[in-house]
This record gives structure tokens, sequence and C-alpha cells, in this order.
């Protein structure tokens, strides 16, 4: 496996290519191995690599050099001086001192060395430094209008609202700077820079929570869902929030579920979890149970206990167990951010109970009722059926004089239109999954010209249809 060094190197030429041949499509190979250069590259090799790629004359090279100056360094990058020659580590070190990086003036090289450098102040925890330099590089940024810069651009506003984020003292502050890049990316077509700042101000606005100014957001702008799978999976996200919160649980959970399919199944575990705890809330709230399968998930099982018994009380339309389920989870339901949303279950659990109790009992008197349910009196308890029935969650006769509810005979759900409708929904959904297979396509640039014949071969088509042809109407003269 190749040092960090070298992949730096590697990523480095690949920048020059890319940039040289006008094919920005190609710059998502360099962030797929930044990773590996973000976790292995130490403090005096970034500084070594920042003095020999940037010219001395490069305005930019002395805040780099002085904010990497800044990182101290890590006591396991240390490389023992005894150790013998044969460790692999002593000779990496070797191998890399031998290998020397070429100049550059482009401004996406030195962004991404900047990029790097952020990496390092975040990893270090230097708050303040980190927000100074991220705005720095920001401006920078600006200063240029360059596709080919877009991507890298896209970074650094990502690691500018998450340093705010992380360490500032009021996040909502960067909201106008936010507003004012997505303006811009608007209207240079920068899509990804769109999509980026899109997402970050969509957190912005529920950190805050400003659900209203997101959706009004949301609603009054186009997100560019072909330019960034994992741009869009947060989109989703974000949106389906906005809807759970604003009472439209159908669209939430569509576009909820939809953010778990496109997400990468092997990786990003945490945003997965965050996810399925929203999604099986907001699939309570529409009166539907979650399948057990979701509960048993690697990797999610631990972090869904609380919403696996949360799942439990509503089902079985116990008040009491919702209401100690929620008093035992209440400080994680907090930190997820759905515990607003799980106080709008006590009404789906109540509406459970008595659809159960409805089946079960062809009379009940209020008194009974307000035992199952543990509700406050019996006249709560009347004024709860009285709801359900005109809501048309049970179907029965409140009689007020004698005190009770008489439930009326069961319909064979098979004479209604609840299979067709049932049967309507899959149908729909498969028909969506499909429609996002068919748009997710990818064909490589110039694959339709393989199926186009050239100059030489279209001549010596027609000729061969002419010499066909003339034969034909040699045979038939001589038949005549």
């Amino acid at each position: 496996m190749e040092t960090a060094w070298k992949e730096l190197k590697k990523n480095l030429s690949v920048i020059e290519k890319v940039v040289s041949a006008n094919q920005k499509e190609k710059l998502s190979r360099v962030f797929r191995t930044t990773s590996v250069v973000r976790q292995s590259l130490s403090a005096a090799e970034l500084k070594r690599a920042i003095e020999e790629v940037l010219a001395e004359d490069n305005e930019s090279r002395a805040l780099l050099l002085t904010y990497v100056s800044l990182i101290k360094p890590d006591p396991s990058e240390d490389v023992d001086m005894n150790a013998d020659e044969t460790d692999p580590t002593v000779n990496d070190v070797e191998k890399d001192t031998n290998v020397h990086l070429d100049r550059s003036d482009l401004i996406e090289v030195e962004i991404y060395l900047s990029l790097l450098v952020i990496s390092l102040l975040l990893k270090a925890q230097l708050g303040q430094e980190s927000q100074a330099f991220t705005d720095a590089v920001r401006i920078r940024c600006g200063q240029f209008n360059r596709r080919s810069l877009d991507l890298f651009a896209s970074r650094v506003y990502t690691y500018y609202a998450y340093a705010h984020e992380r360490f500032g003292q009021s996040y909502a502050a960067i909201r106008p700077v936010l507003l004012v890049a997505h303006r811009t990316a608007c209207l240079r077509s920068d899509e990804i820079g769109q999509a980026t700042l899109l997402n970050l101000l969509l957190r912005n606005y529920l950190h805050e929570n400003l659900y209203d100014q997101a959706y009004k957001l949301v609603s009054k702008t186009t997100f560019p869902e072909s330019v960034s799978n994992n741009q869009f999976v947060r989109y989703l996200y974000y949106v389906g929030k906005i809807h759970a919160v604003q009472l439209d649980y159908t669209d939430s959970y569509t576009k909820l579920m939809q953010s778990i399919r496109k997400a990468p199944q092997n990786t990003a575990v945490g945003f997965r979890r965050t996810v399925y705890k929203l999604a099986i809330i907001v699939q309570l709230l529409m009166g539907e149970v979650p399948e057990r399968s979701i509960f048993n998930q690697d990797g999610l099982k631990t972090a869904l206990i609380p919403y696996l018994q949360l799942t439990n009380a509503v089902r079985l339309g116990n008040l009491e167990d919702f209401n100690t389920v929620l008093t035992q989870n209440a400080d994680a339901f907090k930190a997820d951010k759905t515990y607003t949303l799980i106080l709008r279950l006590r009404h789906n659990v109540i509406k459970t109970g008595l659809r159960k109790t409805n089946t079960s009992y062809s009379k009940i008197r209020f008194t009974d009722i307000c035992t199952k349910l543990a509700l406050d009196t019996p006249q709560n308890a009347e004024f709860v059926c009285a709801k359900a029935i005109k809501d048309g969650v049970i179907d029965a006769v409140i009689d007020h004089k004698n005190g009770w509810m008489q439930s009326k005979e069961t319909v064979d759900v098979y004479v209604t239109n609840e299979p067709q409708q049932a049967f309507h929904k899959r149908i729909t959904f498969c028909l969506d999954v499909h429609n996002e297979a068919v748009k997710a396509m990818r064909y490589p640039p110039g694959a339709y010209k393989k199926d186009l014949e050239s100059a030489e071969e279209r001549l010596e088509r027609e000729k061969q249809e002419e010499e066909l042809a003339k034969e034909i109407e040699d045979e038939m003269d001589e038949g005549i």
C-alpha cells in the first residue's frame, strides 16, 4: 500500500491533468483517496508539501505555513531512530524523502493543500484557528470563477460551516454568508456548489429550529439531483424532517425511505441510524407499525432499543407503558431531537387502544375505558371516544345517558377499498424505484459513437446497395 506522501503526489498530478484537459468531472477521483491522505499525512509532511509545491511569491503560501506550524506533532507520528533498517516504517520514510513534488501555480492545487491544512486544524481541536483559516480560504475561492474550482470550493464551505457549528459562538451568524454564496453558485451554474450550500443552509435552519424558513427555502429552490448522491441523500433527510414537523407525514416518510435506499449501505452507519430514528417515529404517526427487521440490523440494534420499546407501547395501545418509555428515555429522545414528534404519538396510542377495545367489546362503560387507557376521568374517555368516532377511527355509538359506548358490527375488510389502496401503494412504490433507477443511469461520454458508422463505412454500404439494386434490375430485365 502506498504512503500518504505518494498518494498526495498522485492526487496533485491528477489535478494538474484534469484542469489542463478541462475534465472537471474526473476531480472526484482525487477526493476518493483524500481520506487516506488526510488521516495519515503529518503536519511536517504537509509543511514540506506546501514549501515544494507553492512558489515563494504565492500570496497564500505564508498563510498556509503559518497555520501548519500551529499544529503540534502527534507523538505517534515520531519515527524511532534506533529502529532496525528492515523496519518497513523506516524504509517508507527514507523513500518519501527522495520523492519530491512538482511546482504548481494552479489555484486548484493551492485550495487542495488548504483543505488538508483545515482538516489537520480540526483534528487538533484548534477551534478559533480553524474558523479564521476557513474564512480566509473561502474568501480566496471567491476571487476566482472557474468551474474546475467548484468542487474544491464546496468542500471549503463544508469545513467552514462545520468549524463554526462545532467551535463557533453563534452558528446562525454564518447564514448570510451561505445565502450569498448560494446565490452566486446559482448565477454561475455551479451545481455542486448549489447542492452543498443548500444542504448547509437547511442544516443551519434546522439547528436553530427555524422550520418555517427552511420550508420556504426548499419550496423556492431547486436541488440538482444528479450532481452528487451524497448531497442528495442529505437533502432528502432534511426535507423529510421538515415535512414531519409540518404534519405532512406521507411525504416525509417517502423522502426518508428514499434517503435510506440511496445512502451507502456499508458505510455512513451514523447517518442511517439518524434517518431510521426519524423514519420510525413518522411511520408510527402515520398509524403504521415498523417491521421488526429494522430494529435487528447490524450497527443499529443498540441505538434503536428505545424506539423498539416505544413501538411496542404504541402497537399495544398502552398509554401507561408509553409514558414509562417516554420518561425513561427522555434524554435520548431529546438528544436525537425527536422528543417533540414523540409527544404527538400520545393520540395514536389512545386511538390504537380504542380500536382494540372497540373490537373486543360490543358494549363497554366509560369508567372501564378510563381504566384500560389510563385516562384521567370518565368524561375524558367519553370525549376521546367521540373524537375517534368522528375521525372514523372506530365504528361505534355513544350512549351518554347510560354512560357506555356500543360497537357496531365489524365490516368485512375485503368488501371495502382497503385492499385496493394497499396494492396501489405497493405498485406506486415499485414504479418510483424503477423510475429512479432509470434516471440514475450513467453513460460514458461518446458511447453513442460506437453505433455510428464512419464515412468510409457509409460509402462502402451505399456502394453495395447500388450494386445490389443494379443486379435486381438486371434480373428483372432478363425475366421480361
